[in-house]
């Protein structure tokens, strides 16, 4: 199940991604917003806590730059959230770092290179092996600075 969620920046965007998702038959919940000015924080903390709740188990959220969302939702522990400008980008993401949620910038993506992005980062796997050793070393930051 993914979660998706917005600011009034990242609307339309969402609404592709939607679309798209529902037409290749992936589960998904809306955690909004509905095209009205908000306060982002508010939207990345639902997925975030989606997440943590076990409704949900990755994310994407969509705002202007990424960058607001990602750092809300990098608050979260076990939440490991980068935005994503490219393909390879998401790709290595996925692959290195076990980013479970991804950030997409609709300020500076057209919807079919988002849509490629989310692509991307869904269908890519993390590759484990020294990159485990370093998902543990942030488990250790987060358990000795997350109370």
């Amino acid at each position: 199940m993914i979660g998706i969620a917005c600011d009034h920046g990242g609307y339309e965007l969402k609404l592709e991604i939607i679309k798209y998702l529902e037409k290749k038959g992936l589960e998904y919940k809306d955690f909004g917003c509905n095209g009205e000015s908000v306060d982002y924080p508010h939207y990345a903390r639902k997925v975030g806590q989606a997440i943590l709740d076990g409704e949900c188990d990755k994310g994407i959220l969509v705002c202007g730059t990424g960058f607001g969302m990602s750092i809300v939702a990098n608050k979260f522990k076990g939440i490991r959230c980068a935005p994503c400008y490219d393909e390879e980008t998401a790709k290595q993401a996925k692959e290195h770092s076990n980013v479970n949620v991804l950030a997409l910038p609709a300020a500076y993506l057209s919807t079919s290179k988002a849509i490629q992005i989310m692509r991307v980062w869904v269908a890519s796997e993390f590759l484990g092996g020294r990159y485990s050793e370093r998902l543990q070393m942030i488990a250790d930051v987060e358990k000795e600075n997350m109370k």
